[in-house]
């Protein structure tokens, strides 16, 4: 396809206009919450502090330069109803790569489950339940809903102590793309399954890595890949820090004989977007590269508020 048509496809395409929407969501909840640490015992911590809304967590300080990481995911209800399992599966996993897109480590996950009986949720706990044996991340509670139709939420905590945001990202900063490329596309969903096809090992040690980065301050600012694929979590990433950004195509890693369309749009098992000091770029990638991900500079950070396509010397920008 040539730019332009890639552009005007991506441009109209739901899942990537809703993620460049994105500041619909914070009409009426706002873009920032203070809190008082005396409503959390924190004696350590003498001023409020203020919780941003645009993290894939949030952020809560423990009073001792540590962080406790709060966040949640609903599935959508057409994916629980048609693929209970690997919905219940998801769920966990989804929850996980939003901990360690700010540089921490999963502890635990809770859920709700709406299901008419218990044959309807069976499918959809023991999903959850392998990608807990897989990921070693414990279900510690949750509550169960009885109703006609599957809905399903999962929530998780984790712990951090240097933070990777959605707000630090710098004018200059190459932009890097790290993604499991060891998998295939989950029945007609655009979902790069690189999970349950791995080995338990693999995916603990994995998770790791953006604890790593950060604990190395090696990322600036990091993000999940997450639906809208990579453009669409590119647009949430610059919303928050108030910057623009460059793709270079010709340096995206592509799996063998999937479409470029389809894969700037997908949702990816492991995936993320980094931004980072071109000195420590290297290092970014051979940490990734000692777990089998494929990790890439793709393009750069810069002053301009928009997103922009560049391939065989063409630039192009998404509406």
């Amino acid at each position: 396809m040539e730019l332009k048509e890639i552009v005007n496809a991506l441009s109209a395409n739901p899942l990537v206009q809703d993620k460049l929407l994105i500041e619909r969501t914070y009409t009426h909840s706002g873009t920032s919450t203070f809190i008082d640490p005396a409503n959390l015992l924190l004696e350590a911590v003498d001023t409020h502090f203020e919780i941003r809304n645009g993290d894939d967590c949030a952020a809560i300080p423990n009073g001792d330069g540590t962080y406790t990481l709060f966040a949640a995911e609903g599935i959508i209800q057409n994916f629980v109803r048609n693929s209970p399992w690997f919905a219940g599966y998801s769920a966990v996993m989804v929850n996980i790569s939003d901990i360690c897109s700010m540089g921490g480590l999963p502890v635990a996950v809770t859920n709700v489950l709406w299901a008419k009986d218990q044959t309807a949720s069976e499918e959809i706990w023991n999903g959850m339940v392998q990608a807990s044996t897989d990921y070693g991340v414990p279900i510690v509670g949750g509550h169960t809903c009885y109703g006609n139709e599957l809905n399903l939420a999962v929530s998780i905590i984790g712990k951090a102590r240097k933070l990777l945001t959605s707000f630090d990202a710098k004018a200059g900063d190459r932009l890097l793309m790290a993604i499991d490329m060891d998998g295939a596309y989950f029945e007609h969903y655009p979902f790069w399954n690189a999970s349950t096809t791995s080995a338990p090992a693999k995916l603990r040690r994995n998770m790791r890595f953006m604890y790593e980065i950060a604990e190395a301050g090696l990322c600036r600012a990091a993000k999940d890949i997450s639906m809208g694929g990579i453009v669409g979590t590119l647009g949430m990433l610059m919303r928050t820090s108030q910057k623009g950004a460059v793709i270079d195509l010709d340096r995206v890693p592509v799996p063998e004989n999937v479409d470029l369309l389809k894969w700037l749009v997908s949702f990816p098992s492991y995936g993320y977007l980094l931004t980072a000091p071109e000195e420590h770029v290297d290092a970014i990638i051979g940490k990734f590269s000692s777990g089998g991900i494929t990790c890439m500079s793709i393009g750069e950070i810069n002053e301009t508020s928009r997103i922009a396509l560049f391939q065989n010397n063409e630039t192009a920008f998404i509406n």
